[in-house]
This record gives C-alpha cells, sequence and structure tokens, in this order.
C-alpha cells in the first residue's frame, strides 16, 4: 500500500456550463494505492475550487469541491476494463476529472436564496432596495385594461344573468 499527497495544476478547463474548474487551477490529491488480487485499488479525496457565474443573478463565484473516489484498475487481461494498469502506473486524471466535474452544481447560486434578476430592467434584486421586481403589464392586454372586474350597470337586469 502507498499513500501520497499532490497538488497537480489542471492543464485545460474541465468542465462546461456556468460553472468550471479552470486551466492551471490546482487540484489537491490524497490518495491511497492498494495491490489486490484483481489489480490496483485506488481510492482518495480530490478538491479543487470552481470558479463561473451565478445561474440568477449572473455574478461572479467561486466556491471549493471536495469529492471522494475509489476505483479499481485492473491488470491488463482478455476482458475490457474502464481503468486499467499499465507498465504498472495507473492514470488518474480521468478518474479525478470525472468525480470532480460531476460534483459541480447544476444551477449554481451565489446564495441559497437569491432573488436573481428584475425581468424588465436586468438589474440585480439584490441591490434593489425593496429587492421585489417591478410590475410590468404585458403590452398586448393593454386594449383589455379599459375592462374591469365590476358588472356593468343594469346587467343584473340582462337576460341569463343570475340574482
Amino acid at each position: 500500500m502507498r499513500e501520497t499527497e499532490r497538488d497537480i495544476p489542471i492543464s485545460e478547463s474541465w468542465g462546461e456550463g456556468l460553472v468550471s474548474f479552470a486551466a492551471g487551477e490546482n487540484v489537491h490529491l490524497e490518495v491511497r494505492l492498494e495491490s489486490v488480487h484483481e489489480g490496483i485499488l485506488a481510492s482518495g479525496i480530490a478538491e479543487a475550487r470552481y470558479t463561473g457565474e451565478c445561474g440568477r443573478c449572473l455574478t461572479a463565484i467561486e466556491a471549493p469541491v471536495e469529492v471522494e473516489f475509489q476505483e479499481l484498475f485492473a491488470y491488463p487481461g482478455d476482458e475490457a476494463n474502464d481503468f486499467e494498469v499499465q507498465d504498472d502506473h495507473v492514470d488518474l486524471e480521468n478518474l479525478v476529472r470525472d468525480a470532480l466535474v460531476l460534483s459541480l452544481p447544476f444551477q449554481p447560486v451565489c446564495r441559497p436564496d437569491c432573488p436573481g434578476l428584475d425581468p424588465v430592467t436586468g438589474e440585480r434584486l439584490a441591490d434593489v432596495p425593496n429587492g421585489e421586481p417591478q410590475q410590468s403589464t404585458d403590452p398586448r392586454w393593454d386594449a383589455l385594461a379599459q375592462f374591469t372586474s365590476e358588472p356593468a350597470e343594469g346587467a343584473e337586469d340582462a337576460p341569463g344573468s343570475q340574482t
């Protein structure tokens, strides 16, 4: 068994969408490699920081991610395996990348109660004093604005009205 701890820089950006791990960002790895009958069992923890934009208000965000991983790297043989030992080495890049990228939030937010943007003005609602979006009317409904919800005079006497 071997245990190692390393900081490895990411060569290219990992992840797509609103948040990702930027190229050059360091991934901190704590890895335990154990020899087992079928191959080498790699387990450990990967830590990194993602950057991107809030999905509601589009402000810049940055947050740490910590994931645990475990995978068996099989010795080469007749059966095809996703992870194999090659020349007495294991390549952890795909394993660590997949674990980190899958841990990224689908809808990242700067804070859990982020109110987002005003749909009319585009301002961040967190910066607006009352924090409420401005009420706007759809111009397609302006022609109906002259009608009110109150019944017209004499409507009670009209045929078919209920009293």
